[in-house]
């Protein structure tokens, strides 16, 4: 499996099969998504120390401007008044936030815990 298939399908990056989240999470009724300590299969460690996932949160951020970025450019089309471009900007960021939670997490991990590396 490569690391992008790994990273969308939301697996675990030493053995493929695991999945990391066990709970998706849902932005509508303010869940967050839960993450499994270890994996299911091959009991890898997800997070090695506290704070791991700090960085993520610039992951989290660049995606989430690009979301913003490419709404603006979409909406400016299709609605006249900015208030209007900027409340679907919030909206969009509101639905989006639990798969930027999720996503930037699993991009962080198979950047630095990938199959190459064994700590």
């Amino acid at each position: 499996m490569s690391a992008l298939a790994g990273i969308i399908t939301e697996k675990c990056p030493k053995c493929g099969k695991g999945k990391v989240f066990s709970k998706k999470g849902n932005p509508l009724l303010f869940q967050m998504p839960r993450m499994n300590e270890h994996c299911p299969v091959c009991h890898h460690k997800f997070e090695k120390e506290p704070g791991y996932f700090f960085g993520s949160m610039y992951v989290s951020y660049a995606l989430t401007v690009a979301e913003m970025i490419i709404t603006l450019g979409l909406t400016w089309f299709f609605l006249d008044s900015i208030v209007g471009v900027i409340v679907m900007i919030a909206i969009m960021s509101i639905l989006l936030s639990t798969f930027n939670f999720r996503i930037s997490r699993m991009i962080w991990i198979y950047m630095f815990d990938g199959k190459d590396r064994d700590i």
